[in-house]
């Protein structure tokens, strides 16, 4: 019984983990962001990279899993807070906010063909027009 819900609870963390990347346009020159960058970013706080180019945010439906997996694991935020954050910003018409795309894939092809443009991909991107950017703390 045991080594049956060791291998059940082993098997359920393989499908619900996602390794998770930080990808840029070429354009981008940044090679690392920190977690408060990353947060400022997709909070629509931060618009514009250190060179004055400005920032584009791709991003995943609320709801997608990836899309919660990176809200949780890399900016330490639930999606509903950054649903928040993006509605007040665009009702209050202070801002806007980041482009949503249907699919990861359509995320990397949104990313690759949009100057100073950040999103989010798995672990395994095969698409060598965009840039991986490591996180820092």
């Amino acid at each position: 019984m045991c080594k049956q819900l060791l291998f059940i609870v082993a098997l359920s963390g393989c499908f619900s983990a996602h390794s998770i990347n930080i990808i840029t346009n070429p354009s981008v020159k940044l090679y690392s962001l920190t977690t408060a960058q990353l947060r400022r970013i997709y909070s629509m706080r931060q618009t514009q990279w250190p060179d004055h180019q400005a920032i584009v945010v791709f991003v995943l439906p609320s709801k997608h899993p990836f899309h919660r997996d990176f809200s949780k694991k890399v900016l330490h935020m639930f999606p509903y807070q950054l649903d928040r954050i993006w509605n007040k910003l665009t009702y209050s018409g202070v801002g806007s906010a980041p482009i949503v795309v249907n699919s990861p894939e359509e995320l990397i092809k949104a990313v690759s063909h949009t100057v100073g443009a950040i999103g989010y991909a798995e672990n395994d991107i095969k698409n060598s027009q965009v840039h991986i950017v490591s996180i820092k703390g």
